[in-house]
């Protein structure tokens, strides 16, 4: 299975109209991104296609995700995106 988005394209799609979102996604996306399995990737890449207030919901914890692999992704940047 190949990579579903190269590493330079995913990092210029973590770059969000939200200051909020990139301070989640600019360090995950730094530190992480390359250790995930390819699976995890996919998952990932299908986040960053979400609009960015959905997302706002989801990660300050307004809104659940009803995706369940979007929602373990949204816990896992939420954790790692800490210094």
């Amino acid at each position: 299975m190949t990579e579903p988005m190269n590493f330079a394209r995913v990092r210029w799609a973590c770059r969000r109209g939200m200051l909020e979102l990139d301070v989640l996604f600019q360090p995950f996306v730094e530190n992480q991104y390359q250790s995930l399995s390819n699976e995890d990737k996919a998952t990932f890449v299908r986040l960053l296609e979400c609009e960015d207030p959905e997302l706002f919901a989801w990660f300050m914890g307004h809104k659940q995700c009803a995706d369940a692999e979007l929602a373990a992704m949204v816990t896992r940047v939420r954790g790692r995106a800490a210094p």
